[in-house]
């Protein structure tokens, strides 16, 4: 079994346009290359939006080099590129946003949201992409709720979706650049439950709710708090002493430098260089964006 290195937290709370409250989880200018292929977790909510005719969010901004993963729990939104693509992305769905060579986008709260208003709470995951696919072009993967799978682990303990990766026969639905999984977890309080991971993957658990103790020993992890475990190894083993709500983080490292300045993560400054006077130039877009639907 794979042993607790250390845990991370960070309480720091932000705004992100209009999007708040945002819980800045990780970032590789903090952890580099020891949480590779990971660059950054965002955590925003959970909070409330009230009615509004506004579409409150983020307004349209570049990226490079990188994808994110926006994983919805409640609420609902709206996303679209300058190339004209976009959609509705509602409680339960996941969309992973290939960036690649290049992509303008915004994502605010969707105007259905905006006018009931309600609860929300989602997390954004930038996963670094290997050199040679950094300028490929940009591709949106619409994961639907109904299209991930969910696995009842045994003896009641809880439930895995199984976003990226496998557990076990079921396969996750989105198409990675690198090995890796992104397991959406719930275990009851209680039970202890043996989780994969491979040896030499970076691992990462981020615990949303509950608590959580790998052994005894250890450190327990906290409600937002983040453990990276070791490398060496092979499977995770814990203990939800609350009911718990959390991801499983698991990649290949990709072994690569990592550049990265605001919305661009490439390998070499003079790349970074190469992104901002693109932007300046109007020369940024290389690509339409493929939607696989």
């Amino acid at each position: 079994m794979k042993t607790l290195a250390f845990i991370h937290r960070n309480d720091t709370r932000f705004a992100i346009g209009d999007f708040y409250p945002v819980l800045s989880v990780f970032s590789h200018y903090e952890l580099g290359n020891t949480v590779s292929p990971f660059l950054l977790l965002d955590h925003l909510g959970p909070g409330v939006l009230k009615p509004t005719n506004l579409h409150k969010g983020v307004s349209e901004h570049p990226h490079r080099g990188f994808e994110t993963v926006t994983l919805i729990f409640a609420g609902e939104l709206e996303h679209r590129d300058s190339s004209g693509g976009g959609g509705i992305v509602s409680a339960g769905d996941v969309q992973w946003m290939t960036a690649a060579s290049g992509v303008q986008h915004k994502e605010v709260f969707s105007e259905a949201f905006s006018k009931t208003g309600g609860y929300f709470e989602m997390v954004q995951l930038w996963v670094n992409l290997p050199a040679k696919d950094k300028m490929n072009p940009p591709r949106y993967q619409s994961l639907r709720k109904a299209d991930i799978p969910v696995i009842e682990l045994r003896h009641s303990a809880g439930t895995v979706r199984v976003i990226a990766g496998h557990y076990g026969n079921a396969q996750g639905p989105a198409k990675t650049h690198s090995p890796l999984q992104v397991l959406d977890t719930e275990v009851q309080p209680g039970h202890r439950v043996v989780l994969p991971a491979n040896i030499g993957d970076t691992t990462m658990i981020y615990l949303r709710t509950g608590k959580v103790q790998f052994q005894p020993e250890d450190e327990i992890l906290e409600e937002q708090g983040l453990a990276v475990m070791s490398s060496l190894g092979q499977d995770i083993e814990i203990t939800a002493l609350q009911h718990c709500k959390l991801l499983l983080l698991t990649g290949k490292p990709l072994q690569e430098p990592i550049n990265g300045h605001g919305p661009f993560v490439m390998n070499s400054y003079d790349q970074i260089l190469e992104a901002y006077d693109d932007i300046k130039n109007g020369t940024f877009i290389k690509f339409k964006v493929l939607d696989d639907q």
